[in-house]
C-alpha cells in the first residue's frame, strides 16, 4: 500500500481572520495523513515508539497553490516518493474537489537510542510493504 487518500475537513480554528486556512496547518494535515497511512500498514508511530524507535522529520517542502477555507474537504493523497535503508520520503498532493491546493514532501529518518536505525533490519516486514 504505497498510496493512500486521507480526507479531512478544515476546522474553524484552523482559519485566520480572513477565513483562510492558516498555512501552518498543512504541515499538521500531512502528519495526520502519514499517521493514518502507517496505522493502516500496522506499523503506527505509537507501536514503533513503544519498541524504542522514533521517526523525526529531517526535511520538508510545501508549495501552496490555492487557499482553503472552513468546512472545505481536503483529500490528501500520500505516497512513498523514495526509500533508503535510513530515510523515507513521502509525497503529498492535497485537493479540494479537482483543484490541487498544495503539494508537499516530508523526509524522515528512524532512530533508536539516539542512533540511526535501518528499517530493513529493524522492521523487515514494514520495509517490505513499502518497497514492494
Amino acid at each position: 500500500m504505497k498510496t493512500r487518500v486521507y480526507k479531512r475537513e478544515v476546522h474553524y480554528y484552523e482559519c485566520d481572520g480572513m477565513g483562510i486556512t492558516h498555512h501552518s496547518n498543512y504541515i499538521r494535515f500531512m502528519e495526520e495523513a502519514r499517521i493514518d497511512w502507517m496505522d493502516q500498514l500496522g506499523y503506527g508511530f505509537d507501536k514503533m515508539e513503544a519498541e524504542g524507535v522514533v521517526s523525526p522529520v529531517v526535511g520538508l517542502t510545501c508549495d501552496y497553490k490555492h487557499s482553503t477555507r472552513f468546512k472545505d474537504l481536503i483529500e490528501i493523497e500520500l505516497s512513498v516518493a523514495s526509500m533508503s535503508r535510513l530515510k523515507l520520503t513521502f509525497s503529498y498532493v492535497m485537493r479540494v474537489g479537482e483543484k490541487v491546493v498544495c503539494t508537499a514532501t516530508s523526509t524522515h529518518c528512524f532512530m533508536e537510542n539516539g542512533r540511526p536505525v535501518s528499517l530493513e533490519t529493524r522492521f523487515p516486514a514494514f520495509y517490505a510493504l513499502i518497497t514492494e
